[in-house]
């Protein structure tokens, strides 16, 4: 079932709350990467240009409840007014609603827009307790979700006002659903799925859902040292999983009576401290020295994937094939972007650590979409319904 999105519902003249995430890495008061800001825009641009009254909220960072002025949403409004070139009212107020922001809401024209103080200033944000929702919700007519990275939490600001107001998606959502979901839905094949990341726990449910509908999942990272141990060869001193290991040996064997090829690294990048001037070594998965740690997928395994890649036509990566962070073992996740960017597939990058590799690496305008949500898109990508999508209206 597709959902309701802004083009659906008519919005000239209404006042239209829009939770957008600008939830936005800050430094000394600056903000440091606006691309959640800039990922908004469509949506608000087309709510200005169809004559709606715009009124904004977002979160940022964890001020548990608290109105911490270090999480005020003050440097947003200044950047959105710059980006959107027009004023954008913001009056900081600790309780994010009161009389004031109501009188304001409610005195905007067409084509006007003003953004809320961080909604989890309010402890009842993050609880989604219907006090908060429904003062949240009289200061507009419609409500548009349109933050994919909050989407998998039910909160006021996400879910609860859906209660109150008819609730419809922005573009970044509809984009998202429509990605992932043909993804898992219809893909093109052969369809290859790349997890990487460091523990397996957390990707479990994801790899158990995708081996149903994948025909190759390549296990990379921190996790694939988990997957040796149940192979029983020696890791070193490399990460480990301890209470996953029976699981990947049951997940490859799943995969194999799923008949699904299953790629594991051949070789691997070691090294004796998790340091990134520490002297590193390539040797094969048999061959990993006891006083040595993996931090990076090897040459072999790189060139491995990339055959894998060069012939798909749908791919989805979450998480990185190493210690990304770190130049000298930046190469194999920054060779799997490469590969997937001269790739002809349909590229899906799943928010978090590998959306930050692919920007890193410059190959982001040469993916097919990148994820604004890491755990609401592993979520997706498990077949869980999302609380932010779900009170959404279907189309007819």
């Amino acid at each position: 079932m597709m959902k309701k999105t802004v083009r659906d519902i008519e919005v000239r003249g209404k006042r239209v709350l829009v939770r957008c995430d600008f939830n936005v890495p800050m430094q000394d008061g600056k903000i440091t990467d606006d691309i959640r800001i800039t990922s908004a825009l469509p949506t608000i641009q087309y709510l200005l240009d169809h004559g709606a009254k715009v009124i904004l909220m977002s979160h940022m960072g964890r001020p548990k409840g608290e109105a911490k002025m270090e999480y005020t949403l003050k440097p947003v409004a200044d950047r959105l007014a710059e980006l959107l070139d027009r004023e954008v009212i913001f009056i900081s107020v600790p309780e994010v609603v009161n009389q004031q922001i109501v009188e304001t809401a409610n005195g905007l024209q067409e084509g006007q827009v003003m953004l809320l103080e961080n909604v989890r200033f309010r402890k009842e944000e993050t609880k989604n307790e219907s006090v908060f929702s429904k003062e949240l919700a009289q200061l507009g007519e419609i409500f548009v979700n349109d933050a994919f990275g909050t989407a998998h939490r039910a909160h006021c600001s996400t879910a609860g006002v859906a209660d109150y107001l008819p609730a419809v998606s922005g573009f970044l959502i509809e984009k998202e659903v429509k990605f992932l979901g043909d993804a898992l839905e219809n893909p093109q094949r052969p369809f290859v799925a790349i997890m990487g990341g460091a523990k397996v726990g957390d990707k479990i449910p994801v790899i158990e859902n995708l081996l149903k509908k994948v025909d190759t999942l390549i296990i990379g990272g921190g996790m694939s040292y988990t997957f040796f141990k149940s192979m029983g060869l020696e890791i070193g001193t490399s990460i480990l999983d301890e209470e996953s290991v029976e699981l990947a040996g049951e997940l490859m064997k799943k995969a194999e009576s799923a008949g699904v090829k299953m790629l594991l690294p051949i070789d691997v990048v070691c090294a004796k401290e998790f340091d990134n001037n520490s002297e590193k070594i390539v040797c094969d998965r048999e061959n990993i020295p006891a006083d040595r740690m993996g931090m990076d997928i090897g040459p072999k395994t790189a060139r491995q994937i990339r055959e894998e890649l060069l012939q798909a036509k749908t791919v989805v990566w979450n998480g990185p094939m190493g210690v990304f962070e770190m130049p000298n073992f930046a190469e194999g996740t920054k060779q799997v972007a490469e590969s997937l960017a001269e790739s002809d597939a349909v590229s899906i990058i799943g928010g978090g650590d590998s959306a930050a590799a692919v920007q890193q690496f410059g190959y982001g305008d040469k993916m097919t979409h990148i994820s604004t949500g890491g755990g609401a898109s592993l979520e997706f990508l498990e077949g869980k319904v999302l609380p932010g999508i779900a009170v959404l209206e279907e189309k007819e």
